[in-house]
């Protein structure tokens, strides 16, 4: 028995999260449709007992991975090269593994991970676009110069504002190593890093950074955001929205480990 580590993609549209969730119902085959129950019946197809795998992270409704990481253990004989054949074969069409490799056997992939690296696209356009709405959100009216709001988030701060702890009572405060936005003709991408994140934080990042590029929020109200003072964050919590970005428009693209190659 062995333990591998592999990375996973997914176009999340037609996946509710990547959390198995099962259903109380008693009837065959009532687990809802999630990435982590995909992924597990394609196991089981070659030989896996296990209960349940390891994954990296949480990934909400609609929302997609190019770098989603998960691990399990398993008797194989047969190669990473083999193993990695096998699973793709009996995944579905909206699911690949890109990579397997051999991992310590007490490698968890969510607690040893340092870093995640999340990325979410918009475009800005008044017209419809059945195709791209699917990888991203389409903005209207347009936003103006986004790029500057990227150097508010680097460092340690407390997110309270703009997501919540996956674990009830857990702390908010999370370090950003790295925040960027790109723009490529009507097309605008943030990229960011960070030790952890709060649940629904970067799909909140996004929709506050969007009202302010269209004139809706004052960029100091983010700023403000951040200050850990009570009465400056009592007096900001009513400004920040409570939207989110469409989940459609994010894709989990790296998890970083320190002690693994």
């Amino acid at each position: 028995m062995a333990r591998y580590q592999i990375i996973l993609a997914y176009d999340g549209t037609d996946f509710l999260g990547s959390q198995r969730q099962t259903s109380t119902s008693p009837s065959p085959g009532a687990d809802s449709r999630t990435v982590q129950s995909e992924f597990e019946k394609a196991l089981r197809k070659i030989g896996w007992q296990g209960r349940s795998i390891l994954l990296a992270g949480r990934t909400d409704t609609g929302t997609h991975a190019s770098g989603q990481v998960a691990a399990f253990d398993l008797d194989w004989v047969h190669g990473l090269d083999k193993l990695k054949d096998a699973l793709n074969a009996h995944l579905p069409r909206d699911m690949a593994v890109q990579a397997v490799g051999a991992a310590p056997e007490n490698f968890h992939p969510r607690f040893d991970a340092s870093a995640r690296r999340y990325r979410y696209r918009l475009f800005c356009t008044n017209v419809r676009d059945p195709l791209r709405e699917r990888y991203a959100w389409r903005v209207w009216p347009p936003v103006g110069d986004l790029r500057p709001l990227a150097d508010i988030w680097p460092g340690k701060h407390d997110f309270a504002l703009f997501g919540s702890s996956p674990r009830p009572g857990g702390s908010s405060v999370r370090t950003v190593h790295s925040a960027k936005w790109q723009k490529r003709a009507d097309e605008w991408i943030f990229d960011i890093q960070a030790d952890a994140f709060l649940y629904r934080m970067v799909r909140r990042l996004v929709y506050t950074q969007v009202a302010v590029g269209q004139g809706r929020l004052p960029a100091e109200t983010l700023v403000r955001a951040l200050d850990n003072r009570p009465e400056v964050r009592q007096a900001v919590r009513s400004e920040i929205p409570a939207s989110l970005a469409p989940a459609a428009g994010l894709t989990l693209v790296e998890v970083c480990y320190d002690n693994l190659v």
